[in-house]
C-alpha cells in the first residue's frame, strides 16, 4: 500500500479549495486534525477567475473574509472577481494550507471497512476516514428541456461560460433568468447588443443602504443572516430570497435598454415565445436558470436522493464520516455566502473531530 493509500496517514480529505474548502482546512488545523486538501483547478481561485468579467461579490468586503485575514479595501464596497480570487490565493499562502492543485477526484467510494477511497483523475487513490465535500454548491447548469427547440443557428451558453459581450454573436441576445447573474449579464450586454431578459418569479430587491448604513450591516446586526434554515422565518426568507438592488431593479434595466419580457415558454428555430404571447427572433441565448448537483462521482449509497441532489442535515450526510461545507442554506441564510462558510466549517469540524475522538477511544 502506498503512502497515498494509508488510512492512518491523513484522517480527513477536503475536496475543493475555494472559500469553503479553505475555511474547512483552517478549522481542521486549528482543531489539530491532520488533513489533505485537493482541488481540480491549476490555481487556488480559478473557479472565480473563470466567471464573467464584471462579477462582483454578493456581499460587501466586511462580510466576505475568511477567518484570520481581512479583505482589504472599502469595507462596504464589493470585491471584484479577480480581487477575490487573489485573496483566496493569498489566504492559501498566508496560512500555508497545503492545497494539492490539479487533483480532480473522479470517484469517491466507501470501502467495506467504512473508510473512503477517493480515486483521482491521474490514477491515484486517497484512503481516509472522513471526507468534507467543499467543491461548490452546484455544478451542472439547469437548462430547461425547451432549449432543444432552438436550432443550431442560435448560440446557446450557460452563465458559467459567459465572460463578456464577446462570448456571444452580434444581434439579439436573450438572457433567461433574472437572478443576480442574469441581471448583471443583461446589463453587461446592453452596451453593445439588443438584449431581452426573460423574467421568472417576482423578485424582491432590497435597498443597498438604510439610515446611512449598508443593508448587509443591518441584516448582520439583527442576526437575520443567522436565522436557522428550519425556522418559520428561515423558511419565509428562503421562499422570498431577496436580492440587493445595486441598480439592478427592472426599471433601471429598462433605462439601460434591456427589454424585460415575461417567462420564456417555448422555442422553435430562432423564435422565442413568452408567457404573455410575445414572440422574438433571437441570435443567442444565455441561460442563467441556476444549477443542480452533480453527485455522479460520489459512488456511495445514501449520499444523494433519486434526483441526484446530495442529502445532508446542516452539512452532515446520512453516510457516517461524510460532511459538506458551502451548501446554500446549510444551516442558515449565511451558509451560501462567504461570510457563512467560516461558521459552518467550524461547526462541521467540531462534529468531525468529536467523532474521530470517539473512534480513537473505542480502539484503545
Amino acid at each position: 500500500m502506498s503512502d497515498s493509500d494509508r488510512t492512518d496517514a491523513v484522517p480527513v480529505l477536503v475536496i475543493g479549495a475555494g472559500q469553503a474548502g479553505l475555511a474547512a482546512a483552517w478549522q481542521l488545523r486549528r482543531a489539530v486534525v491532520p488533513y489533505r486538501i485537493v482541488d481540480a483547478a491549476a490555481r487556488v481561485g480559478d473557479s472565480w477567475r473563470a466567471r464573467y468579467d464584471g462579477l462582483t461579490l454578493f456581499t460587501p468586503r466586511f462580510l466576505s473574509a475568511l477567518p484570520g485575514l481581512p479583505l482589504a479595501g472599502d469595507p462596504e464596497g464589493y470585491a471584484g472577481r479577480d480581487e477575490f480570487a487573489a485573496y483566496l490565493e493569498d489566504y492559501e499562502r498566508r496560512f500555508a494550507i497545503p492545497v494539492e492543485t490539479g487533483t480532480r477526484v473522479g470517484r469517491l467510494e466507501r470501502a467495506p471497512d467504512g473508510t473512503f477511497v477517493a480515486h483521482t483523475a491521474n490514477g491515484g487513490a486517497i484512503r481516509v476516514s472522513s471526507v468534507i465535500i467543499a467543491s461548490g454548491a452546484f455544478q451542472q447548469p439547469a437548462i430547461p428541456a425547451l432549449a432543444g427547440g432552438f436550432d443550431a443557428a442560435v448560440a446557446q451558453l450557460p452563465a458559467a461560460a459567459y465572460r463578456n459581450a464577446g462570448s456571444v454573436p452580434e444581434g439579439t441576445v436573450l438572457v433567461v433568468g433574472d437572478g443576480a447573474s442574469g441581471r448583471d449579464i443583461a446589463v453587461d450586454l446592453s452596451a453593445s447588443r439588443r438584449v431581452l431578459l426573460a423574467a421568472g418569479k417576482p423578485r424582491k430587491l432590497f435597498s443597498e443602504r438604510v439610515l446611512g448604513r449598508s443593508m448587509w450591516w443591518w441584516l448582520a446586526k439583527l442576526r437575520l443572516l443567522r436565522v436557522p434554515t428550519g425556522s418559520a422565518l428561515g423558511r419565509l426568507m428562503r421562499r422570498t430570497d431577496p436580492l440587493p438592488d445595486r441598480d439592478r431593479n427592472l426599471d433601471s434595466l429598462r433605462r439601460r435598454g434591456v427589454i424585460v419580457t415575461a417567462r420564456l415558454t417555448g422555442a422553435i428555430g430562432r423564435t422565442a415565445s413568452f408567457a404573455d404571447g410575445r414572440e422574438e427572433a433571437v441570435d443567442a441565448v444565455v441561460w442563467t436558470t441556476g444549477y443542480r448537483d452533480d453527485s455522479s462521482w460520489v459512488d456511495i449509497e445514501g449520499a444523494a436522493d433519486a434526483s441526484g441532489a446530495f442529502l445532508h442535515e446542516a452539512g452532515v450526510s446520512p453516510v457516517p464520516g461524510l460532511f459538506f461545507v458551502g451548501r446554500p442554506w446549510q444551516r442558515n441564510r449565511a451558509s451560501g455566502l462567504i461570510m457563512g462558510v467560516a461558521d459552518d466549517a467550524a461547526w462541521i469540524v467540531a462534529r468531525l473531530a468529536r467523532g474521530a475522538e470517539i473512534t480513537r477511544d473505542r480502539r484503545r
